[in-house]
């Protein structure tokens, strides 16, 4: 952060900023450097010494913005490090003299992705540069208590094909460091569906609904519940589950997958 900051000074103070320093400015932050910029995007141009040069520009609908000298400059499709080195290759043909640029995003309006489901604030979000998953969870105000730990990014076809199509993400274990969080492309719709239950009764100490995260065995579900009573068996279990439209008891073991919707129940011991 304070390189950051050292060369942002370096970059208002010195006339004699060299191109690579510039550079750096710009890709210090690391969401702008990898935005790609879009229609509607609002941009903020700095030309040193050149204030008639140095404001805010709106991307246009077809993707360009307009300066004075150069005119019309295609800015949709480029990240800001690129924008600037054509504003400042225009500029250097004939109109300045070693012109030093910088480019920032000061508000995101041409992407966004959609977050859906069991979220605080459901709705469309615009994108931040580089957003990640967790990211746009927070945004929208983070998955309520009723939220699956699995959710699905639907993404469109659309330049990398083969990043299309449904990705099963466990954000649970992304908040915990397991794996690498997911950066989200514009236009992504991320679903956080309603958590999968099961109900547990009988001879534990807490019987009642609880949420099923995936690969529960029947003892990490008694467990969930406070664990056996004094006479609670720990092989007498049963559920009712619906198989095939139907409604069927099962005998379980300790090491069964307990299933969606499955209502446990824990007999008694014999003695």
């Amino acid at each position: 952060m304070n390189v950051l900051i050292s060369l942002l000074v370096a970059a208002t103070l010195s006339p004699h900023l060299s191109a690579a320093a510039q550079q750096a400015t710009t890709s210090g932050d690391i969401s702008q450097a990898t935005y790609q910029i879009g229609p509607q995007d609002q941009l903020r141009i700095t030309v040193l010494d050149e204030p008639s040069l140095s404001q805010s520009y709106r991307v246009d609908s077809d993707g360009s913005i307009t300066m004075d000298y150069i005119g019309r400059v295609r800015a949709a499709g480029s990240t800001p490090a690129d924008l600037q080195d054509r504003v400042r290759a225009k500029l250097a043909d004939g109109y300045l003299k070693n012109p030093q640029v910088r480019v920032e995003i000061e508000s995101y309006k041409s992407q966004s992705v959609i977050v859906s489901g069991e979220v605080r604030t459901p709705g469309k979000l615009p994108m931040t540069g580089a957003m990640t998953l967790l990211e746009a969870l927070a945004a929208a105000g983070s998955p309520t208590s009723a939220a699956s730990s699995e959710l699905t990014i639907a993404r469109r076809s659309g330049g990398d094909a083969r990043d299309a199509g449904v990705t099963h993400v466990n954000w649970k274990d992304l908040q915990l460091g397991k794996g690498m969080d997911v950066t989200l492309q514009d236009g992504d719709l991320i679903n956080v569906p309603k958590a999968r239950t099961f109900f547990i009764t009988g001879y534990v100490r807490n019987s009642g609904n609880y949420v099923l995260e995936p690969g529960t065995t029947v003892q990490q579900a008694i467990a969930l519940a406070g664990g056996l009573t004094e006479r609670g068996s720990d092989r007498r279990i049963r559920a009712t589950r619906f198989t095939n439209g139907k409604s069927v008891d099962v005998s379980l073991k300790l090491e069964d997958t307990v299933q969606a919707g499955d209502t446990i129940t824990v007999d008694q011991r014999f003695f």
